[in-house]
Parts: structure tokens; sequence; C-alpha cells
């Protein structure tokens, strides 16, 4: 098992709870009458996360907060850190706390992490592709929507990067904008971005998306700062960072998969944006099994997968 621990950023938090709060509005708005009702109210558990494939994990502090939000008093403990490696049967997390509260946060600690690890696992995929190319993977905003943080983290955990969080963050101009701002007229293009750079702080990062290569000498006399390739064949990517020539970064989208990306990144990109890292994964195997310790009996063991 690999244990290196890759540097990640913080998981607010406010966001997790913020999260897992309306999770448990939508999957227990009035309590979990199965548990309520089988279980005597001081029955214990202690359970275990366990690895049904092979992947990346991520997801600990969302695992740990669904479990301390149905029993305050559980513990919760880390056993392969987010960002790691793991191989199928191994164990990712514990727990140990009242048996309502385990079988209740069982549900959406699983989703939540089941999906993060699937991301994370495929972006590590996407990744190994590309190194020592110099072209960094990154993430895009086809997100689930409400799950975005959790998502972008997770593409972190698999060695990807984040593009930008949201509309507010920097100005990316796609076609739709180019269409409007210049009603049609490439002349235009150059004049009318220049004008939107006047008026950006000097804080706010300016892209703009081309589809030709005809688009690039207009667009960089703005003073872009990327500039994205959007839907380029691999002979035209070489040829558009040749025209860029450095003075802007240079991002290719479109077109990118596990069968693709190597030959994209060769062509000296600096940065490949891949809507897949997030939309369209599938969730990783994860399974909770658990020991039920009820008053007077012995432990019951066996693995719980709630519907």
């Amino acid at each position: 098992m690999n244990t290196t621990t890759p540097t990640l950023p913080q998981l607010p938090r406010t966001a997790i709870e913020d999260i897992l709060q309306r999770a448990f509005v939508e999957d227990a708005p009035y309590g979990d009458i199965t548990s309520a009702t089988l279980l005597p109210a001081d029955a214990r558990a202690t359970a275990w996360l366990v690895a049904r494939e092979p992947g990346i994990f991520s997801g600990g502090d969302v695992f740990r907060a669904a479990m301390a939000m149905q029993d305050p008093d559980a513990q919760v403990e880390q056993l392969v850190a987010d960002g790691v490696r793991f191989e199928k049967g191994e164990r990712l997390m514990s727990v140990t706390g009242l048996a309502r509260g385990v079988l209740t946060g069982e549900r959406i600690a699983l989703n939540l992490t089941q999906r993060m690890s699937a991301i994370a696992t495929q972006t590590a995929e996407y990744a190994a592709l590309i190194t020592g190319t110099g072209a960094r993977v990154t993430d895009t905003r086809k997100t689930t929507p409400g799950l975005r943080i959790l998502e972008r983290y997770a593409v972190r955990c698999g060695g990807g990067h984040n593009h930008r969080f949201s509309l507010s963050d920097a100005v990316l101009a796609k076609d739709n904008h180019l269409a409007v701002l210049t009603g049609g007229d490439h002349g235009r293009l150059t004049a009318a971005l220049a004008g939107v750079r006047a008026q950006l702080p000097h804080t706010v990062h300016f892209e703009v998306e081309v589809d030709s290569l005809e688009q690039i000498e207009p667009v960089l006399a703005a003073g872009v700062d990327t500039i994205m390739l959007d839907n380029f064949s691999n002979d035209e990517l070489v040829q558009g960072v040749a025209l860029v020539n450095g003075r802007a970064l240079v991002e290719a989208s479109g077109n990118v998969n596990l069968s693709t990306i190597a030959g994209i990144a060769r062509t000296g990109v600096d940065i490949i944006s891949v809507g897949a890292l997030t939309h369209s994964v599938r969730a990783l195997d994860l399974g909770l099994d658990i020991a039920v310790e009820l008053p007077g009996t012995p432990d019951v063991q066996g693995a719980v997968e709630l519907p």
C-alpha cells in the first residue's frame, strides 16, 4: 500500500456540515424509524469502512462528521489518509458509538465517500498518464450541484488541480460570450476584449476560449492570461502552442479521455481540463462492516448495506 500522504487543501468544516445537514434532512427527515424500532437505545456498534475494490481514498473528514452528527460521542479513526491508494479488503475508517447513530449515518457517509474516492481514483489515472510532460489536469464546473467543494477536493486527492470554483472567481469568455460581445464580427475581437481587460482588477484572471487558430493572435493582443484551445486536433494544439509562444498559459479542452490525454499533453499545453473527472464517475464500491453489541447478548457481526 502507498503510505505517502499528499499535501491537500483543508475542507472547511462548515461546508461539510452544511452538506451533511441537507443530506440527513432528505434521508431521515423525522429520524431513522427502522433503527429506532429494532435496536435498543443503548446498543453499541463498531464498524469499519472497507474497500470492496482498490482505489484512492477521499472523504475521511466527511465520514467522521456524518457519524458525529448522529452520535456526538462516537469515536472515529481514519486508517487510510486521503489521497493514499488502498487495496481491496482494506479498512479505511473505523467508528465506535451508538448502533442507532452508526446505522443512521451509514448511507450518507457511504454515498459521499464512495463518490469522492471514485473521483480521486479516476483523477489519479488521468494524472499518471501525463507525468513528466509539464501539463496539469484540472477539473471543470461539471460537478454535482451542492457537492462541488467535496468533488474538487477529491480531484486534489487524486493528484489533479482545480479550475475556477465558480462564475464569480475569474473571467472565462467562451464562444457564446464572444458572439454577443462582438456581434459576430471577428474584426472587433481585440478591441472588445481589451475593453473587458481594462475593467478588471489586476487580481482577476482573464481567460478566453478560441475554436480556431485564426483567433489566437487577436485574443492575445488583448492581454489575456490564459487562452483555451477548444476541440483542437493535436496537430492544431502544437501550432497553437507555437503561436502563443509563452505569452499566455495554454489550456486544452474537449475530447479529453484516458486514451487521448497523453497525446494532448505532449503538444506542450500547460493545462488540460477534463469534465469527466467529476461528471460521469462510477461510485467506488465501499461497504460498512459492523459488529453490534446488544445488551446481554454476544456481538452480532456482518456486513451492513442499507438500501
